[in-house]
């Protein structure tokens, strides 16, 4: 199928201008200050909107309503706990990074337990940024693959060089003016489809209910007690520990906080972004099921190549079942919500190589000048790679699964170092250092159980929790080890 010129010319006009857009701050990045924290002059709902389509990306866009088609509800459980974790970004995390008037999310680990901490908890967060670019950089291929027949890969690479461009010469101001831009394509985008879709069901609206409730489609997973399968508890909890993180210690969010410029104000962005993510997520997962009873009831409809790659079968409803001219803003808004996503990676990633690297181990005296061009080239060398990731990706089963998986093993149960720091006030370098080595050691026995110890006697390792709670044990188990290491040699050394 062709796509009618004017849906083209839609995405094209829309893409294009958000692109233009974002690389038009080029010319108010005098500064590296400007570059990465905009003055702390960015209106607050701007700011809130970004929060919210850093949350969002072309992973929500499409491979949300892919989980809701492919099986039910389960994945939603995520969202539960972001009411949660923005509760106590807004009372804790916020004025602490405030206060501390750094634009580095790491350098309140430097202070606490010293430049080890700062080194690996950076490190971790790149890695991090590099999976994530990658799976939305392909997620992004996916429907111009469909529409037009283009490779994948190449699509990847022309795609990846175009975002890596804006974002090199927008900066923080580019990306946050950009973000709520898209993010509003984005919602606008969401909303059509599903009334498109509720309202397209040959006996009705209600149909879509019956058909999902007869296929246990709104299932919010088992709420058994296993911790071997992804059940509604494993999910929460998963979810609650990788907010914490999103919100305490992620370079995207706490790069936001300085933005704003007042406390108050960031303080309410915070919470606007993060709390409208739960509708829209919600609104993707009912855009699955609808999917499913749309398919369902005519899967003529349906090539069988299509329906059994659930990643594909929202691109192919874009691209033959809207109306001329809603083809064109859907498009553009999966592409706005991975642009949003890769810029703010990209810029923050940069930041954290010119502040937690550059000024502090090469050039403490940089000029004004040396800082930008660090931060440039900072930012293509992360989006290159970003690319590279995202063409070993190609052919992962369920591009979901895979993000989840790889953040839970990259993030390497940072979040356990921050809070060990934040809560316990006596806990000092020695604590961190054994906390981090016994959690890493966890976390590798954790990631490397699927690949590793599947059979003969090497199933006596395997290990028996799944994969997303990686990230909650490494994170558990640093802390409670610095912890107790501290009370210990604390107790010790009193005698």
């Amino acid at each position: 199928m062709k796509l009618p010129v004017f849906d083209l010319v839609v995405f094209s006009i829309i893409t294009l201008g958000n692109v233009l857009f974002g690389a038009s701050f080029y010319f108010r990045n005098k500064t590296s200050t400007q570059f990465t924290s905009g003055g702390g002059k960015i209106p607050a709902w701007v700011v809130g909107m970004s929060i919210f389509a850093t949350f969002v990306s072309s992973i929500s866009f499409l491979a949300l309503p892919a989980k809701a088609y492919m099986s039910n509800w389960n994945a939603l459980v995520f969202s539960f706990s972001i009411p949660i974790a923005s509760i106590l970004a807004v009372k804790f995390f916020v004025p602490l990074y405030r206060n501390m008037n750094s634009i580095s999310a790491y350098n309140y680990l430097e202070i606490r337990f010293g430049q080890w901490a700062r080194i690996y908890a950076s490190i971790c967060y790149m890695l991090t940024q590099l999976m994530r670019t990658g799976a939305i950089l392909l997620l992004l291929a996916l429907p111009l693959n469909l529409l037009f027949g283009w490779d994948i890969k190449t699509i990847i690479i022309v795609t990846g060089i175009a975002v890596t461009v804006y974002s090199m010469l927008g900066g923080i101001q580019g990306a946050i003016w950009t973000d709520a831009i898209q993010a509003i394509i984005l919602i606008l985008g969401a909303i059509a489809c599903a009334g498109i879709l509720t309202f397209s069901m040959p006996e009705g609206p209600s149909q879509i209910f019956e058909i999902a409730s007869a296929n246990n489609k709104f299932s919010l997973g088992s709420f058994g007690a296993s911790l071997s399968e992804s059940t509604f508890w494993v999910i929460l909890i998963y979810s609650l520990f990788i907010n914490l993180q999103n919100f305490g210690i992620d370079q995207n969010f706490v790069q936001r906080y300085m933005t704003t410029s007042s406390l108050k104000k960031a303080k309410s962005s915070t919470l606007f972004g993060a709390l409208l993510y739960l509708p829209v997520s919600l609104l993707f997962f009912y855009i699955g099921t609808a999917l499913y009873a749309y398919y369902t009831v005519q899967p003529n409809l349906l090539p069988a190549d299509i329906a059994s790659q659930g990643d594909k079968v929202f691109p192919f409803f874009i691209l033959n079942g809207l109306p001329t001219g809603i083809t064109g803003l859907l498009i553009a808004a999966i592409f706005a919500a991975g642009m949003s996503t890769i810029s703010t990676s990209i810029n923050s990633t940069a930041t954290i190589v010119l502040t937690d690297y550059y000024k502090r181990y090469f050039n403490k005296k940089a000029t004004g000048k040396t800082e930008m061009k660090v931060l440039y080239l900072s930012s293509m060398i992360f989006g290159t790679l970003g690319v590279i990731i995202s063409l070993a990706l190609v052919g992962v089963e369920s591009i979901l699964d895979a993000w989840w998986s790889l953040a839970s093993i990259f993030s390497g149960g940072m979040l356990g170092l921050f809070l060990l720091g934040f809560i316990s006030k006596k806990a000092r370098n020695i604590d961190a250092v054994i906390g981090v080595i016994v959690g890493v050691l966890v976390i590798m026995w954790m990631s490397l159980t699927p690949l590793y110890f599947t059979e003969g006697n090497l199933l006596a390792f395997k290990s028996p929790f799944h994969t997303n709670l990686t990230i909650v044990i490494g994170t558990v188990v640093i802390f409670l080890i610095g912890f107790i290491t501290m009370k210990f040699f604390s107790a010790k050394t009193a005698k």
